[in-house]
C-alpha cells in the first residue's frame, strides 16, 4: 500500500503519501546522502543518519552550514549503509514514496543502495506527480503557514519530510 486512506468527520476521504527527504554532503560530483527522513502514511517519521564510507570524501562546509550536520556527528552517530537499506526495504516494500527533490534524491538513494549491494523494494517518484494544479498554486503559502505554525526550520530531513507531507494534506483539503 502506498498511502493511508483518511476519512474526515465530514465523510471526505484522502490519501496520505509517504514522503522522503535527503540531506547531503553537498551538491554535484562526489556528493552523497548523509541523512534520510521518511514521513510515513500514519504521519510518524523515521530518521536515519548515515555513516559515510571511507571513500566518500566530498564535504561542503556551506551545505553543513545549512543542515547543521557535521562529519564528526555522522562518524559518531551515523548508521551503517547496509543496515539502513535493509530497514528501509522492510519498511517500504512494494510502496511508492514521493520526493520534492527527485532529481537529487533518486541519485543519492540509488548510490546508497548500490553501495549496500542491494536493490530497492520500493519506488521513488516526484511529488509533483500527485499534485493537482490548484494544489501547486497554493503550495508555497501553505508550506510557509505550516512552518510558521509549527515553529520549525527546514534542512533536517525528518522535519522537511513531515512538513512536505502536511503541506500536501492541507493543499488537498483546501482544493477539495
Amino acid at each position: 500500500m502506498t498511502c493511508v486512506l483518511i476519512r474526515e468527520v465530514d465523510g471526505s476521504d484522502y490519501m496520505v503519501p509517504i514522503i522522503l527527504d535527503i540531506e547531503a554532503s553537498g551538491f554535484g560530483k562526489g556528493s552523497y546522502p548523509i541523512e534520510l527522513g521518511i514521513a510515513l502514511a500514519d504521519r510518524t517519521v523515521k530518521n536515519y543518519l548515515i555513516r559515510p564510507l571511507e571513500a566518500w570524501l566530498h564535504w561542503d562546509k556551506q551545505a553543513e552550514g545549512v543542515h547543521g550536520i557535521t562529519r564528526e556527528l555522522l562518524d559518531r552517530e551515523g548508521r551503517e549503509i547496509k543496515e539502513i537499506c535493509l530497514e528501509m526495504n522492510e519498511l517500504l516494500e512494494g510502496m511508492m514514496v514521493y520526493s520534492d527533490g527527485w532529481g537529487f534524491d533518486s541519485s543519492w538513494l540509488s548510490l546508497l543502495f548500490y553501495c549496500a549491494g542491494m536493490k530497492m523494494t520500493f519506488r521513488l517518484e516526484t511529488l509533483t506527480r500527485i499534485l493537482s494544479e490548484p494544489q501547486m498554486h497554493i503550495w508555497d503559502r501553505t508550506r510557509q503557514a505550516v512552518l510558521q505554525e509549527w515553529g520549525v526550520e527546514l534542512h533536517r530531513a525528518p522535519i522537511d519530510a513531515r512538513v512536505l507531507q502536511e503541506t500536501y494534506i492541507r493543499t488537498l483539503e483546501a482544493v477539495s
